[in-house]
């Protein structure tokens, strides 16, 4: 299998063991699964689906961000506990996965979970050098990791940039760089709060990611994924402080999953420009919504449009009605195609060419998770 792999820049062979150990980063729950989330996870379960049919098994690691920004603001918006609003909404992510046909992972792990790791892992980054406390918390030292910037290949004004915009606080006086981030933070009066002996407070967002993987899978990951808005800061910090406090290689292939655009801007809640999957499947078969997902390459944004859901739906009655056959028609080329960067429109096309000749797909189209 070859894959294109984030920080090489490249398409390379995807090499690992009879067990593939992967982590995918999973959802703030604060809100609706929309289309964007989706493709994301929905990506990812293929790649599941293949390296499993060819004969690997799949230790998928998928964390909750139950501790986080967005989540505290929107649960004092509604005035709820933060908890309880993360519940609902992973029992709502998790029934649209279920409807969508994903394969279960390994670990669903809560950050919440994981306090006593994260206290530890910060324990261990400080201890190695790359850390220092400040005001009331503690900032990770980027200019001690002489590697910083190399899993994006960002220039700085690119990372100073991005770190502004997705919650980096470059203006803290606190810090001694501004790209240096937070591992541990003072929490706000209605924020939960634990004891350090660095003060009381919360972890910051991406320590969180690092002890999960730490804790569930072990220093070394085969392949670290999630869309594509995450690789910088939030994968770049996972490998600078990941690596500092173990002295490991943290992933070794890195895979990202391009946006989706709706009315010609990137699906976002501060826009209003999304679709959700629960509503969606309220309405049409949950068959044709993945497939309306998958029409679409990992690596390449493209637009949500009303009609996405309509051609497929038409597609999926092609792939219904053609029995000729043991199901076996077109499997093989399928497998190519996945093999070849996870080319699913390829193997898509592959399947419609079978089923207008009458050919029974069946298999071909579970591989894609389809059931026809």
């Amino acid at each position: 299998m070859k894959l294109y792999d984030t920080t090489k820049k490249r398409v390379v062979d995807f090499v690992a063991d009879k067990q593939v150990l992967m982590y995918t980063c999973g959802i703030t729950p604060y809100d609706a699964t929309h289309i964007g989330h989706a493709f994301t996870f929905i990506s990812y379960d293929i790649l599941q689906r293949r390296l499993i049919d060819l004969g690997h098994t799949v230790k998928c690691v998928r964390n909750v961000t139950d501790v986080d920004d967005p989540l505290f603001a929107k649960a004092r918006e509604l005035g709820v506990h933060y908890l309880d609003l993360a519940a609902g909404e992973e029992a709502r992510f998790n029934a649209d996965m279920k409807a969508l046909n994903a394969l279960d992972v390994y670990s669903t792990p809560r950050a919440s979970s994981a306090i006593a790791d994260i206290r530890g892992f910060i324990g261990m980054v400080i201890e190695k050098g790359f850390a220092y406390q400040a005001g009331q918390s503690v900032y990770f030292d980027v200019s001690k990791f002489g590697s910083f910037g190399s899993v994006s290949n960002y220039d700085r004004a690119t990372m100073m940039r991005l770190a502004a915009e997705r919650g980096g606080h470059v203006e803290d006086p606190h810090k001694r760089h501004p790209l240096d981030f937070v591992l541990w933070q003072p929490s706000l009066a209605d924020e939960p709060s634990w004891d350090t002996i660095w003060g009381p407070g919360r972890p910051g967002w991406h320590i969180e990611c690092s002890a999960l993987a730490l804790r569930e899978l072990g220093s070394t990951i085969d392949l670290h994924g999630g869309g594509s808005d995450l690789i910088f800061p939030h994968h770049e910090c996972e490998r600078a402080q990941s690596e500092a406090a173990t002295g490991d290689v943290f992933v070794k292939h890195w895979m990202h999953v391009a946006m989706v655009f709706m009315n010609g801007s990137k699906m976002s809640k501060s826009l209003g420009n999304l679709e959700f999957v629960d509503r969606l499947r309220s309405k049409h078969d949950p068959r044709a919504i993945r497939l309306a997902l998958i029409a679409n390459h990992y690596r390449r944004e493209w637009e949500w449009t009303p009609a996405a859901v309509p051609q497929a739906i038409e597609r999926l009655q092609s792939w219904s009605t053609a029995n000729s056959g043991d199901g076996t028609a077109g499997l093989e080329d399928v497998r190519h195609a996945l093999d070849d960067d996870l080319n699913v429109p390829a193997a898509i096309a592959v399947l419609d060419d079978a089923a207008k000749s009458g050919h029974n797909i069946a298999l071909g189209a579970r591989l894609l998770g389809v059931e026809v």
